[in-house]
């Protein structure tokens, strides 16, 4: 009885779970669901309050949970890996916490209403959608770069919030480039030189294609 980990490769918020996975060394299983398939929809709904991806299985515990940080935090305090996932001062921890949120609330959530857009709105859409979008991103580019001076991790060492930071970085780079501010741009550099996150790229590759802003992504990626 183990872990058992519920996702997609092409998720970025698979992504942020999965490096964290990595980065810990945890011995789990990899369940990948169909968005496809009713019945992995319907699977979906019996873990996570909204049947959205990922969930995370601990038998061992006899816990089903769902929501990255969630996630994540759990697995740092229950199955540790070489160096914490969230500081252990309390104080420190805060300040995780909080580019943890930046990340996936004025990064990744402000970059999914173009996707969104493009998905399931009319035509047209995604020129009314993005001008805002593209505001806001600039405005958290800005907030993650001054951030980022004198530092190579958001928040003291790799951790949480850097975990939240690639998949976010990733996707919202692809619709929004972030080349002008160079702090950013090198601490992704940082971020993709990592092994976890490699391997989470890799494996995101064949997918990379159902991306509705396939055409977009950088040949070093595909």
């Amino acid at each position: 009885m183990g872990l058992t980990f519920y996702g997609h490769p092409l998720s970025s918020y698979c992504h942020k779970v999965l490096i964290a996975l990595y980065e810990l060394g945890a011995d789990f299983t990899y369940r990948q669901i169909d968005p496809s398939s009713q019945a992995d929809r319907d699977l979906m709904a019996t873990l996570t309050p909204m049947g959205k991806m990922p969930a995370l299985r601990d038998d061992a515990a006899g816990v089903t949970l769902a929501e990255t940080s969630i996630i994540i935090e759990w697995l740092d305090r229950h199955h540790p890996g070489p160096a914490p996932l969230l500081p252990r001062d309390a104080d420190a921890a805060l300040t995780a916490r909080q580019w943890d949120r930046f990340f996936d609330i004025h990064v990744m959530n402000t970059a999914q209403p173009i996707v969104d857009a493009r998905l399931f709105m009319a035509d047209g859409a995604v020129d009314v959608v993005a001008p805002w979008a593209h505001s806001q991103l600039d405005r958290a580019y800005t907030a993650a770069d001054r951030q980022l001076t004198g530092r190579d991790w958001i928040a003291g060492d790799f951790g949480m919030a850097d975990c939240a930071a690639t998949p976010a970085l990733f996707y919202a780079g692809f619709l929004h480039p972030f080349d002008a501010h160079p702090n950013l741009s090198a601490y992704f550099e940082r971020l993709l030189a990592r092994p976890s996150v490699a391997r989470v790229l890799s494996d995101a590759k064949p997918f990379l294609h159902w991306f509705p802003f396939a055409d977009l992504i950088p040949a070093r990626f595909r």
